[in-house]
This record gives structure tokens, sequence and C-alpha cells, in this order.
């Protein structure tokens, strides 16, 4: 910086001030940028984060990127972070817990500037020392969460199905144990079901019992190859076209002979119709509340849970 002072005959602050986005007068910003460029400048991060003791990095844990949601979620996110000037360090877990907490020990040595984590750990330890987000699940007052109105998702689900016609339904869903807000989906759908008089079942698997489970409910509640149900609301878009394409197996149709929503908003190749009819996860909201948030200075003072609303839409899996 010292040799860019001399070369565009200002002072060091100058230089510091045009280098860090700060104002100055536009003809010393156009002699500190030309100089810049004949010698090549360039900047030095982690110079800059020895000395302020910030990396304007933000880590991001998540399970993977194959889930739809979860691709779009990182790619909003990360929209998001470079708004405000700020990189992502992305952290794969793969559900792993091990994996979650050493994820943790690896963005503390890296002295990040917080931590956004979608997590299913139950014995995570959350540092006190670096400010820190939840995606959907709940771990105490002082640490903030963003998540959708998953309970209100659930219950219109059911309402919309009741509204397209339905007389018999079920909820089906693979998850985790935890106590986390989509658990919320089914108790407001079962909430709107027994408002309305709707006759409905339950099927919800834990993560990693087998999919045939589904498969055996589902058999066993057809007759004459038809099935007792007329509407089904599935915990996830990526679940509901798995027993789309089962129900087509057994010559099932959807949605004439069954209505089908999902959860979540997922689209065909990320930008073109949905892949089914769905209850919309307000993505791009969640990942700005989560940047916003995570980088709060007054993050004591943020609610405890941040609940955002969806919305229904159709994708071709109801009569609508």
């Amino acid at each position: 910086m010292a040799d860019v002072a001399r070369e565009a005959g200002v002072a060091l602050g100058t230089v510091s001030r045009v280098i860090n986005g700060q104002q100055v007068g536009e003809k010393y910003r156009k002699r500190v940028e030309k100089a810049v460029e004949k010698l090549g400048y360039q900047y030095n991060s982690s110079g800059r984060a020895l000395r302020t003791d910030r990396t304007n990095t933000i880590a991001l844990i998540i399970p993977n990127t194959y889930n739809p949601y979860f691709g779009l979620l990182v790619h909003h996110i990360n929209l998001e972070l470079e708004k405000r000037n700020k990189k992502v360090l992305l952290c794969f877990s793969g559900y792993d817990r091990n994996r979650e907490e050493e994820y943790i020990r690896l963005v503390r040595q890296n002295r990040v500037d917080g931590i956004i984590a979608l997590t299913y750990n139950p014995e995570l330890v959350i540092p006190e020392d670096i400010p820190f987000v939840t995606i959907d699940r709940f771990f105490s007052v002082s640490v903030p969460c963003v998540a959708s109105d998953n309970f209100g998702g659930g219950y219109m689900a059911a309402r919309k199905l009741a509204e397209l016609g339905c007389r018999k339904t079920a909820f089906l869903r693979t998850g985790s144990t935890l106590t986390n807000e989509p658990s919320k989906r089914k108790e407001g759908f079962i909430s709107a079901c027994v408002e309305l008089g709707l006759p409905y079942e339950v099927k919800a698997l834990d993560d990693g019992m087998p999919f045939s489970d589904f498969e055996d409910f589902l058999t066993d509640h057809m007759s004459g190859g038809k099935l007792e149900f007329d509407g089904l609301f599935i915990g996830t878009d990526m679940l509901a076209w798995r027993i789309i394409q089962l129900l087509k197996k057994y010559g099932i149709r959807v949605p004439e002979d069954v209505q089908v929503i999902g959860f979540d908003g997922i689209r065909m190749f990320g930008e073109l119709e949905y892949v089914v009819s769905t209850i919309v996860q307000p993505v791009q909201e969640i990942a700005e509340a989560c940047v916003s948030t995570v980088l709060s200075r007054h993050l004591s003072n943020v609610p405890s849970l941040i609940c955002l609303p969806v919305r229904y839409a159709p994708g071709g899996t109801t009569r609508d």
C-alpha cells in the first residue's frame, strides 16, 4: 500500500480508504486505482483479518446440495453474502453428527465471523463466541432459528385438499427423530383435518427406514386396484415425487385418482414448473433472514424464532 501511495502521489490513508471501499474524492480514487493496476497490487485479506480480527467469511453447515431444496438454500445464502461483500465457507455434513461437530471446531479455528447451520446432532454444542443462526431447528432462546411456517403449511395443505374435493386423506413423511420446525407440518395437517372433519391417517418414518414401508402402507390401503385415499399430503417434494412413481406402478393416476401436495416448492431444473403441487417455502427470504441475523451487531435482540410465511402453488398433481 505504501508503494501504491508513492505511485499515486497520495497519503497512505487515502489508499486504505479506496481499498476498503470508503468515501474519497473521485480524482484521488482514480489515481489510486491507476497505481493499483500499474503495480499489480493484490489485496491481502489474511493481513486485514489479523489486523481487524474479521475474516468477512460466514460458515454454512448443510447436509448436501444434491437435495434440490438444500441446493437452492445454498444458492440464495451465497447471493445474500455476496451482496454484503462476504464469503461463504461451505461445509457438507451428510447428516453425520460427528462431522457437524468437526466442522464447528474447524470453523472456529479458521476464525469465521459467523455460522449458519442446518444440523441434526441432538448433542451439538453451540459455540458462545461466534454468532450462530440455525435453520429449522430450535436450540434455545439465545440462538436464533429461521424457518418457514411449517404448521401453517400443513394446515394449508389439508384445507386445499378438502377444497379440491378430497374425502379421505393421508400424511406421509420421513424425518429426523429430533423435534424441529418441519415436524410441525404433521401437526398443522392434523389440526385442519380435525377442524374440517376430514378423515386422515399418518405414516411417518424416521430417517434411514426403508422406503418399502411406504409401499406396504399404501398397498394395505388398496382394494380392487383402487387406493382408499383420494388426497395425500407428503412431507417433502422429493418424497412426493417418489410416492407418485410408486402409485403409477399400481396403475393409480395422479391427480385423477388421488391428488398429491408436497412441501418445499422445488422446480424442474431450478427455474421451470413445480415438480408437484406444493407448499412453497420462501427460500430467498429465509436466506436473507439468516444472513441479516448472523451479521447483526445486536444478536441478543433478535427473536428466538423468525417464522416466514408459505404459500400454495399448483404443480399438476392436483385438480386445480
